[in-house]
């Protein structure tokens, strides 16, 4: 028999009551280390109180309002991140997903008012892109595609990094190149600063628009506020959510004004997304990132757990085989080991994280995190290895 709540995540046995920074708290009063951030969504970790103040003060005055009407919250996000990015133009969305959704249609447009079909995009292997029917189409993943015939057509699938291939699929009908510059659920993996900017000579070369999804690895994750920057690559289109909101339901699409030409008035639209209480919150957010020395801790304690984590491999090299990403967007290979098995067992010690692919153990921490939170980490993370180098590591 069914559940009332539709059985479509496999639960941990837990249940969360309150948080505080860097830390949640179980039903039952237990302290969690908090490593994942709800992938990567509490960038500010819990109960932030520059947040919180945001949220009370807006919750007192409007919450919801339709798009008919300007929302000058809106404006002003809209305002800091074009100064703070390559982007001319940005669209507030509820989430991720349709963010990538607008992606999608906004390379059609931009063609298509240009009289040409240019409706196709290449895209890369093991990458995921949200879970609606183009998403996973963009994805190409057989376990998220499976059962869920006939896809969206107008996505070349290649492999990873792989700039040959990506030109090979090119053809006249290609409007776009669209990939995460650092792949989460695909095993953090980031892509090398010499491929984005092969990807952006392709795009440039072959009349193209360059999309990047960083969904998960922007807003400050890996030290600046999109991991593009890092490579002095310039994309056409971003699509963010997750830490944008600080744990509030938002997404933004960021585009150049060429690339958005397409989306006149009627072309697109939503109707909760931007909402007032929204974007009080992710301009509270913005507050906190865009504040001197923010980013530049990101940078530092990210170096710190990435050090962390190469002793730990050190330490355990028959479980550890290589220690992946940058910022605070982290994982260990543990190609021996059941890496959901071993992330349920870090979790009843203590330590939130969660698995990802390749065999991979990720790690995607608040941005507040600090040098004490990462000896915790390690000392935690060394005492479980040691005990499944010793036994094994514990059935479910």
């Amino acid at each position: 028999m069914i559940t009332p709540l539709l059985p479509t995540y496999r639960r941990m046995p837990i249940s969360f009551e309150r948080g505080e920074g860097m830390y949640l708290y179980d039903t039952d009063g237990k302290k969690y280390l908090d490593l994942y951030s709800g992938i990567g969504v509490n960038c500010l970790g819990h109960a932030h109180p520059h947040l919180v103040a945001a949220l009370k003060e807006q919750g007192e005055k409007l919450w919801h309002l339709s798009n008919l009407y300007e929302i000058p919250g809106q404006q002003k996000l809209a305002e800091r991140l074009v100064a703070a990015t390559f982007a001319d133009t940005v669209f507030f969305t509820n989430s991720g997903a349709e963010a990538i959704e607008l992606c999608i249609k906004m390379v059609r447009k931009h063609f298509s008012d240009k009289g040409q079909s240019r409706h196709r995009m290449v895209t890369m292997s093991s990458a995921f892109h949200g879970r609606t029917l183009a998403g996973i189409a963009a994805a190409g993943q057989e376990k998220l595609v499976a059962g869920f015939a006939p896809l969206p057509d107008g996505f070349d699938v290649v492999n990873w990094g792989d700039l040959d291939a990506v030109e090979a699929a090119i053809t006249p009908s290609t409007g776009a190149i669209m990939v995460e510059p650092v792949q989460g659920e695909g095993g953090i993996r980031p892509l090398g600063h010499n491929v984005l900017k092969g990807l952006r000579d392709l795009a440039d070369k072959y009349d193209l628009l360059l999309v990047l999804d960083e969904i998960q690895c922007g807003m400050g994750r890996t030290g600046k506020l999109f991991y593009h920057e890092w490579s002095d690559v310039k994309p056409d289109i971003v699509a963010s959510a997750k830490g944008i909101g600080g744990g509030f339901p938002v997404g933004a699409v960021l585009a150049t004004e060429k690339a958005a030409s397409g989306m006149v008035a009627g072309t697109h639209g939503t109707t909760y997304g931007g909402n007032p209480l929204a974007m009080a919150i992710s301009n509270a957010v913005m507050d906190v990132m865009l504040a001197d020395g923010f980013m530049d801790n990101v940078v530092a304690t990210g170096k710190l757990l990435k050090d962390a984590l190469v002793k730990l491999k050190n330490n355990h090299p028959t479980l550890i085989n290589e220690v992946r990403g940058t910022g605070l967007m982290l994982g260990l290979r543990c190609p021996t080991v059941d890496t959901r098995v071993a992330v349920l067992a870090l979790v009843k010690r203590g330590l939130l994280v969660a698995p990802a692919g390749d065999s991979v153990i990720r790690f995607l921490p608040p941005l507040i995190m600090q040098a004490s939170h990462v000896e915790e980490a390690y000392k935690g993370l060394d005492a479980a290895f040691t005990d499944w180098q010793t036994t094994g590591l514990p059935s479910e």
